[in-house]
């Protein structure tokens, strides 16, 4: 009921413990709260929060444009939710190395287990669009210095994410790969790797965690667990996965609808209201108040007065 009853400190210690333990942990990245309490449900290891997906939610391009109070602010709604640990993008920090502290003490605030910076200039953009650029080594140094001065919970992950790969090559990824590690980076991000070889490199270049971004239409394949396991990959995200599979579906329903003025051909493809009421925990309420929830829920064995939507909720199945 209500909210998670893990604390975020011993989310972070099991995050740490997952990275240690040599199996891959796979973070789909929730676009809700409500997603993220599914992503939970199916068995994943953990949450990524992708600060595309918090722009894309407001309207906007992945182009800086979201604030720290923003990101802070989604993320911990999405974070409270689940026991699972919560990664968050955190971009460039959110301005010079002060702002990055301040992000950092934030997040933490917000209940997330780590967050990444990343090596972009401000705006930044995309990290699988062409046309990227990066910031110097001491700047991007800089920011994870100040990311992991700034922590007061130690097992919060100071994650450093570097695009440069998109404007430079494999050996100066592997080269600021370390140097970021040296400035207390705990893990590495190298973002839009062109094969599994280069994931492999960037793992034989840093003794630390390498996430590998699994998103779609990048310049990344769509590698398998098992093919990101045998290269040393650690952790792997699938950032936009869910808000695209939402949306595409969300909009045939709407052109369902214009096309033959109901969404009836759409209904089987919804979640059904039992299993939305199952995620959000209409029982646990009842048992903390049976006022909130005296009605019967479809497929379920509950008396009292019949839930309905309208004229079709008793043919809905379970």
């Amino acid at each position: 009921m209500l909210y998670s009853t893990t604390t975020p400190e011993q989310k972070r210690r099991d995050l740490r413990d997952a990275l240690a333990s040599g199996r891959i942990q796979q973070f789909p990245g929730a676009f809700n709260p409500l997603s993220a309490r599914l992503i939970g449900d199916k068995g994943f290891d953990g949450v990524y929060i992708s600060g595309a997906v918090i722009a894309a939610d407001l309207g906007l391009p992945d182009i800086g444009l979201t604030t720290l109070t923003e990101v802070a602010h989604r993320a911990g709604q999405i974070a409270r939710m689940t026991d699972l640990p919560c990664i968050v993008d955190a971009d460039t920090g959110f301005g010079e190395p002060m702002n990055v502290a301040r992000s950092v003490q934030e997040l933490e605030n917000a209940g997330l287990a780590g967050c990444h910076i990343e090596d972009q200039f401000n705006p930044k953009r995309c990290g699988h669009l062409d046309g990227k650029n990066v910031v110097d080594l001491d700047t991007a140094v800089k920011r994870v210095r100040a990311a992991a001065d700034a922590r007061r919970d130690p097992n919060f992950l100071i994650m450093a994410r570097t695009d440069i790969r998109g404007t430079d090559t494999l050996e100066a990824a592997q080269e600021r790969s370390r140097a970021l590690v040296e400035a207390g980076a705990d893990a590495i991000f190298p973002e839009a790797m062109r094969s599994l070889d280069e994931f492999r490199a960037i793992r034989d270049a840093v003794d630390v965690p390498i996430l590998a971004n699994m998103t779609e239409f990048g310049k990344s394949e769509l590698f398998t667990v098992e093919q990101l396991q045998e290269v040393g990959i650690t952790l792997v995200i699938y950032p936009v996965t869910l808000l695209r599979s939402a949306m595409g579906a969300a909009e045939r329903t709407l052109d369902s609808i214009r096309a033959h003025g109901t969404q009836e051909e759409a209904v089987g493809e919804m979640q059904t209201r039992s299993r939305l009421y199952e995620l959000v925990d209409y029982e646990g309420y009842n048992r903390f108040d049976s006022s909130v929830f005296n009605f019967e829920v479809p497929g379920g064995v509950r008396t009292g007065t019949p839930a309905s939507d309208g004229p079709n909720a008793e043919k809905e199945q379970p």
